[in-house]
């Protein structure tokens, strides 16, 4: 949907909005459950090794990379709040099961690092537990590389929730500046 003349969003004939708050809808719904299919699916955990730290870092790097992209699309996209909507809907699952795939092979490979053994959909459970804050105390870590592990979560969550959420207004805010000075040179 790109153009020469990008339209503003309220000018957009209802259809269209319609057709982009959809899309702006499907395409995560679509990504989220890929996601978990992932997840579910693929073999995560090996007993023979302790958690790998390293992967975690990976994947966190990979996902940095993501988002840097996301918010640059953001700013330059016609539509730049519903490529936020996309780019958040995408991103924060993608975070949560990141941690819940780390918290699996930990689990895995160190049966005693949680206060019971972790499924896949217990270790799930867990990371939105720590990311919504609310701790029930069902599941607790107990070594000290699980309570790093959640740290670096914890403070994830806080840099997802607060600064992301900052940066992709802000991207936001460079794209309908950009629009704006499009249609003025007009």
């Amino acid at each position: 949907m790109t153009g020469a003349n990008p339209a503003k969003y309220d000018d957009l004939p209802a259809a269209t909005r319609r057709r982009l708050i959809l899309r702006a809808l499907v395409r995560p719904a679509v990504t989220t459950t890929v996601l978990l299919l992932l997840y579910y699916l693929l073999p995560l955990g090996d007993r023979n090794k302790g958690p790998n730290v390293v992967v975690l870092f990976i994947e966190l790097g990979l996902f940095c990379v993501l988002l840097v992209w996301q918010i640059r699309k953001i700013s330059i996209d016609e539509h730049p709040r519903m490529r936020a909507i996309e780019s958040l809907s995408l991103s924060v699952p993608l975070f949560l099961i990141v941690f819940a795939g780390v918290y699996y092979a930990t689990a895995v490979s160190s049966p005693g690092a949680f206060s019971q053994a972790l499924n896949r959909t217990d270790s799930l459970y867990f990371t939105i537990t720590v990311f919504a804050s609310v701790g029930f105390g069902d599941i607790t870590p107990v070594t000290q590389g699980a309570r790093v592990l959640v740290i670096v979560q914890m403070l994830g969550d806080l840099i997802l929730v607060g600064i992301v959420a900052r940066v992709m207004l802000g991207a936001v805010q460079a794209g309908l500046r950009r629009q704006g000075a499009e249609s003025r040179e007009l």
